[in-house]
C-alpha cells in the first residue's frame, strides 16, 4: 500500500499475527492529510462521519481542516461526547450516522470520543438506537462479554463468530489528542444515564483499523488532560507488569519499556508543552503497553474502582492519579518483587530520579507507590478523593459498583468484598 511522503505506517502489534481486525499506526504525516489518504486509498470509503472534540471544534481550526481535506466524502460532524461516554449520547449519534448512511467513522479528540465511536460500530451493525435495545443486547451477550474481558487464553480464543450479534464492517479511524489508549482496544466503555453504572461492550471488529498519531495536534489538549491521561497510561503499565498471571515475557517487556517512555516523557512535556518528540514518545509508549488488551490481560483495582469513580465527576485519567499509589500499597504483600523492578526503572532514569530526590525520597527507604506519588505531584495532578469533592458519604456506592467490574476481580489480590474497596478508598481520602 502506498504511504504519504514522510509517513510511517505499520501494524500496531506486529507480533500478534492472529488478530481478526489488526490495527495500523500512522505517524510522521499531518493528521488531515493522513486521514484523507487512507479514507480514499486504504478503505475506499465515501461517507465519512466525524466525531470531534468540542474544545477542538470551538477553539482551533483543526476539525475544519479535516472536514475540508475530506471534501465531499464528509457527511456530518458530531460535537463530541460528555466525559465517561453517556450511552444516550452515543445512541443519538448512532441514529444520525444511520440517517447519513455513514460507511466510515473518524474520531479526532480524546478517550470519550473513542469509546463512543467503537460502541457505535456495534450499534450500527445491529440496528440499536434506544437505551432499552442496548440493555437487551448487553443481557443477551453477557456471557460472551465476560469471556472477552477475562484474562489469558480464554479471551484470545473468542472470535467474532462466538458473539451473538452482527459483526461491524465499517472502518474506524482514530486521531487521538490524549494518552488514554482506548484507540488500541476493541472494548468500549459507556455510562448508563439513569443508574450511573459504567459498563463495557467488546467485539474484535469494534477496534479502530487505523490510529493516526500527530504529536503537534496533541499540543491543543489542555495540559491537565494530556498529563492525567498520561498517568492513565502509566496505570496501564503498572497494572499490566505487576499482575500475578498469566505469565508472559513479551507483556512484561512491553509494559516496562512503555513505562520508561511515559514517565520521563510526561515530565519533559510538563516543562515544555511544545516538545513534540517527547509527546510522540509518550504516544508510542501507550501503543506498546496496550498490547495487554489484545493478549487478554485485564488490569487491576486502580482501573476497576476508577471506572466507577469517573461517573461521579472525576476526569478520565485523574482516577489513576488518585487510586494507583493506594492500590499498589494494598497489593504489595503479593507482588512486591515486581513493584521493586518498576521502582528501579524510575531511579535508573536521571530525569526521574532527580525529581524523586527533590521531593525528599531515597531509593532504599521508599517504594513504587511513593515514587509515583512524587511524580504525580510533580505533574500537578490531584492526589486525593477530597480534592475532587468525593466525600465518605459516596464510598458505599463506589464500593458496590466496583464489585461489578471485572478489573477488580483480576486484581493481584482479588477484590470481592465492599470492605476491600473501602480500605483502598480511605487510603486516598485526603
Amino acid at each position: 500500500m502506498a504511504t504519504l511522503k514522510g509517513e510511517s505506517y505499520r501494524p500496531a502489534f506486529p507480533s500478534l499475527t492472529h488478530l481478526e481486525n489488526p490495527a495500523y499506526v500512522s505517524s510522521g504525516a499531518e493528521f488531515h492529510q493522513a486521514c484523507t489518504h487512507h479514507v480514499n486509498h486504504t478503505f475506499g470509503a465515501h461517507l465519512v462521519y466525524i466525531i470531534a472534540s468540542r474544545s477542538l471544534s470551538q477553539n482551533t481550526g483543526n476539525v475544519h481542516r479535516l472536514e475540508q481535506a475530506l471534501g465531499d466524502r464528509h457527511v456530518a460532524t458530531w460535537p463530541g461526547f460528555s466525559p465517561h461516554t453517556p450511552w444516550n449520547e452515543v445512541l443519538d449519534a448512532t441514529k444520525e450516522a444511520m440517517q447519513k448512511k455513514a460507511d466510515c467513522i473518524v474520531t479526532i479528540g480524546g478517550g470519550s470520543l473513542t469509546d463512543g465511536a467503537k460502541a457505535m460500530l456495534l450499534l450500527l451493525a445491529n440496528d440499536i438506537t434506544t437505551l432499552e435495545q442496548l440493555r437487551e443486547f448487553q443481557a443477551k451477550a453477557a456471557d460472551t462479554q465476560k469471556k472477552l474481558l477475562s484474562s489469558g487464553a480464554n479471551a484470545q480464543s473468542i472470535t467474532s463468530k462466538d458473539i451473538p450479534c452482527v459483526s461491524p464492517n465499517s472502518p474506524l479511524i482514530c486521531i487521538p489528542t490524549t494518552l488514554s489508549g482506548g484507540e488500541y482496544s476493541h472494548f468500549a466503555g459507556g455510562t448508563d444515564p439513569e443508574t450511573g453504572h459504567k459498563s463495557i461492550l467488546g467485539h474484535p471488529f469494534c477496534g479502530p483499523r487505523l490510529i493516526i498519531n500527530d504529536a503537534k495536534l496533541t499540543t491543543t489538549s489542555p495540559e491537565w488532560v494530556w498529563l492525567s491521561t498520561g498517568v492513565r497510561g502509566i496505570d496501564h503499565c503498572v497494572e499490566a507488569f505487576c499482575r500475578l498471571q498469566p505469565e508472559d515475557t513479551e507483556m512484561d517487556r512491553e509494559a516496562l519499556e512503555a513505562f520508561k517512555c511515559l514517565v520521563p516523557g510526561l515530565l519533559r512535556t510538563k516543562k515544555d508543552r511544545n516538545d513534540e518528540q517527547s509527546r510522540l514518545d509518550c504516544m508510542l509508549g501507550v501503543n506498546r503497553v496496550m498490547i495487554m488488551l489484545k493478549k487478554g490481560i485485564t488490569p487491576g483495582a486502580s482501573h476497576g474502582i476508577g471506572h466507577q469513580l469517573g461517573p461521579m465527576g472525576v476526569g478520565h485519567g485523574e482516577t489513576s492519579c488518585i487510586l494507583l499509589p493506594a492500590v499498589l500499597k494494598y497489593n504489595a504483600r503479593v507482588n512486591a518483587e515486581k513493584q521493586e523492578c518498576m521502582k528501579a526503572a524510575l531511579w535508573d532514569e536521571p530525569s526521574v530520579s532527580s525529581v524523586l530526590r527533590e521531593r525528599g525520597l531515597t531509593q532504599s527507604s521508599s517504594d513504587l507507590a511513593d515514587a509515583l506519588d512524587a511524580v504525580f505531584r510533580e505533574l500537578g495532578m490531584p492526589r486525593s478523593l477530597k480534592e475532587k469533592g468525593i466525600g465518605e458519604d459516596r464510598y458505599s456506592t463506589l464500593a458496590k459498583n466496583s464489585l461489578k467490574d471485572p478489573c477488580c476481580t483480576a486484581n493481584p489480590i482479588p477484590i470481592t468484598k465492599e470492605e476491600q474497596v473501602l480500605e483502598i478508598l480511605r487510603m486516598c481520602a485526603e
